[in-house]
């Protein structure tokens, strides 16, 4: 009876443990998303305009222009990007293609979605939408799949005609995600996620290192500023680590587990010796 108590009382524990984690595996929003959304959209992956999750970014430009912008996505979360590209009142069919690169610049795969439209002739405005496979806490260094870190979108027209070159057009862009959970926890973590300058950033961070200035860290004209080319993360840092709330739903099976030996124990062993057998036989 004891042992049924004190394992019923660790199964609570767990229970009550499964709450916080429940609530903490929401997607984490972005440190800017109180700020205001940018209106302008970079040319090249390193003037990128920063987007956090939840937002909505517009930016205006030209048909044939490179639009870029860059957001972050952590452990666990399964980004959706959608844009919406505004056309002009007059103009021939054109094909918009959405891609998405990751801190290493290489192109992702879209899980579903419609990455690639033809807007027809006098068509007011096409939709594009992305829905990436979801971002890993570590991977071989082979593979190609989603990790920790900055990720870029880059909106363009791949296919006009001539007349419709340099036209004005306005575009809309939006990242959202999913938080996928435990079941997408993988044994181990990047040394530090996928952002530009945070290698700078780390040596600057040592002892000894030299400074922007070139003098010794640890010198009186030591600078303050900091290299790091990206200033957007999700609320409270990168999280990837070795905590999911999948060691939350093992510990619960496993209470669960010894229950139900010990309740079948209590069903198999019977009423023990027969009062008509005498002692010692």
């Amino acid at each position: 009876m004891s042992i049924t108590r004190v394992l019923s009382a660790a199964l609570l524990a767990v229970g009550l443990a499964a709450g916080p984690a429940a609530a903490d595996s929401s997607p984490s929003p972005s440190a800017s998303q109180d700020s205001g959304a940018p209106t302008q959209a970079g040319t090249s992956f390193r003037t990128a305009a920063e987007i956090g999750q939840g937002q909505q970014a517009t930016a205006s430009g030209s048909t044939g222009d490179y639009l870029y912008w860059s957001f972050p996505a952590d452990a666990g979360q399964r980004p959706d990007v959608k844009a919406t590209v505004k056309l002009p009142d007059a103009h021939a069919g054109q094909t918009w293609q959405l891609d998405v690169y990751d801190g290493l610049r290489r192109r992702q795969a879209c899980q579903y979605g419609a990455q690639t439209r033809t807007a027809a002739q006098g068509a007011a405005s096409v939709e594009l939408a992305c829905v990436m496979r979801t971002v890993r806490a570590w991977s071989e260094p082979w593979a190609d799949d989603p990790l920790p870190g900055t990720y870029y979108i880059r909106l363009t027209v791949v296919d006009l005609t001539s007349a419709d070159l340099g036209q004005p057009v306005s575009a809309e862009v939006k990242v959202d995600s999913k938080d996928i959970g435990g079941s997408a926890a993988v044994d181990g973590s990047l040394a530090e996620p996928l952002v530009p300058g945070i290698a700078v950033k780390s040596a600057s961070d040592g002892g000894g290192s030299s400074s922007d200035d070139g003098s010794s860290s640890d010198g009186s004209s030591s600078s303050t500023k900091s290299a790091v080319l990206s200033s957007i993360e999700p609320d409270g840092g990168w999280s990837s680590g070795w905590w999911s709330d999948r060691w939350v739903w093992t510990g619960i099976g496993g209470v669960l587990a010894a229950l139900a030996g010990i309740g079948g124990y209590a069903l198999t062993r019977g009423s023990g010796r027969p009062g008509r057998v005498p002692p010692g036989v």
